[in-house]
């Protein structure tokens, strides 16, 4: 019970005795069992940075339009804390001026802003009773991919591979893909891994040139003396492996290894010269220019290859009607930089046979009010209290609506889905029981769920 019985303790682990596990440090991402039976096998999340508007793409309110102008009865918003509403600003209700119609078999509402994902209503799931805990937009994307709003968290990305590794030994498990004027508010800690090793974190590849900056070898080094200079680092850092015992440093071992194979595999990765002229046209891809829809053709390559959890980012979608962020003209731009490409995603994903194992997510931080803010121009607010994601593939309903709104979209009035319910539902879908995925951390077992989360059944085919 003291540091004799410690230090006996990991001499016998050393040995793989007691139930030990076996040394994975050659490759901290190599495939794990999960608890159970996956629906899935991999994840692309389509992260819409901002927190677009529901109400003009998805959740159709006439009576919102009939009484537009007027104020929001006070029982709404008695209460409740918003980014930025308030006397300056105004609350009263506004209708969205965009025209929305019925489509697939399923018959899901969608506006005229969103042509091409209206093609693919049968084959997600639309849920509109999303509700989050953070109303500004750094704490908001920190929550939605951590679980919580605090630094130094796990991303889901980094729980998954944690949990379950990835099946491909030349790229990286996690991937991150950016596209849109400027990146995510919060940076680089939406993909990080937090407490968890490194070697889970996300790794973001460049939209032009290297994917990754420094990968190519500097002239006059040739193959064989790079690998010798590998060799000779990894032979340093196992000795002071063996000396301290840190983690961090098979973590270093395997990045080493990690890069040298994607001197290969990553400029084959971003090399669409593979791909037919129809690919290109299905997704809109222009050769050479960085793009959401180029993001999206990467995503389904890096699936293809094995990679478990690609996430894409797309900014601007906060739209409080200042300049650049108003819901006439730059929202119906924002609009068309993704709305062809994730179509096509999901479209070529199911001629592939890659849909089934392959679960794709859209969605933002939050959502918006039904009250506009009057700036410059007309905006709205953010909203917590409910907003719409959708999810096709990968285990979940096909041509099904999820959640209901009240008759202003303010609250959710049946079916709420909160962020813990849509990681505990991921995680499920992935073999993983979210209660189990556990990390100990300075005295205590932290999972992406915390202490909250309840599979939504009801998503699941």
């Amino acid at each position: 019970m003291g540091l004799g019985g410690i230090a006996l303790a990991s001499l016998l682990a050393e040995d793989r005795l007691f139930g030990a596990a076996a040394d994975t440090s050659a490759n901290p991402t190599a495939p794990k069992p999960p608890h159970f039976k996956p629906r899935t096998k991999k994840i692309i999340y389509l992260f819409m940075a901002g927190g677009p508007s529901q109400l003009e793409l998805f959740d159709y309110k006439p009576r919102l339009v009939e009484l537009n102008g007027q104020p929001i009865p006070q029982s709404f918003i008695e209460g409740k804390r918003f980014a930025f509403m308030g006397s300056s600003h105004g609350t009263n209700l506004l209708g969205t001026r965009r025209r929305f119609n019925a489509h697939g078999r399923c018959g899901a509402w969608v506006s005229e802003l969103f042509p091409h994902t209206a093609t693919i209503v049968d084959e997600i799931t639309l849920v509109k009773s999303c509700a989050t805990n953070l109303f500004n937009h750094a704490p908001a994307k920190l929550f939605m991919n951590t679980g919580s709003g605090q630094f130094g968290r796990p991303s889901m990305g980094s729980w998954v591979t944690y949990g379950i590794g990835s099946e491909c030994d030349d790229l990286p498990g996690f991937v991150v893909l950016q596209s849109g004027p400027r990146g995510p508010r919060g940076g680089a800690v939406n993909w990080g891994s937090g407490f968890l090793p490194t070697s889970f974190q996300g790794v973001p590849f460049r939209g032009g040139g290297e994917p990754i900056l420094d990968l190519t070898s500097p002239k006059g080094v040739s193959p064989a003396r790079q690998r010798q200079t590998i060799d000779a680092i990894r032979d340093l850092n196992l000795r002071r492996a063996m000396e301290t015992g840190d983690p961090e440093i098979n973590t270093r071992i395997a990045a080493y290894e990690m890069a040298y194979r994607m001197q290969s595999s990553a400029p084959e990765l971003v090399d669409l010269s593979g791909e037919s002229r129809a690919t290109l046209d299905l997704y809109g891809v222009e050769p050479g220019r960085p793009s959401f829809a180029r993001n999206c053709l990467l995503a389904r390559r890096l699936v293809e290859r094995g990679v478990r959890f690609v996430q894409l980012y797309h900014t601007n979608w906060d739209s409080h009607g200042g300049p650049g962020e108003n819901l006439q003209g730059d929202f119906e731009k924002v609009c068309r930089e993704v709305d062809r490409g994730q179509a096509a995603l999901v479209k070529d994903l199911k001629a592939r046979g890659l849909l089934d194992e392959t679960l794709v997510i859209w969605g933002g931080e939050f959502g918006r009010t039904p009250m506009g803010e009057n700036r410059d121009t007309t905006g709205r607010n953010h909203h917590i209290d409910t907003f719409t994601m959708w999810f096709a593939g990968g285990g979940v309903k096909a041509g099904c609506s999820l959640g209901e709104t009240d008759e202003l979209g303010f609250n959710a009035v049946a079916d709420r889905c909160h962020v813990h319910d849509i990681h505990a539902t991921i995680l499920h879908l992935l073999g993983l029981e979210h209660t189990k995925l556990t990390f100990r951390f300075q005295g205590r077992d932290f999972r992406l769920t915390d202490v909250h989360g309840e599979v939504i059944r009801k998503m699941l085919a």
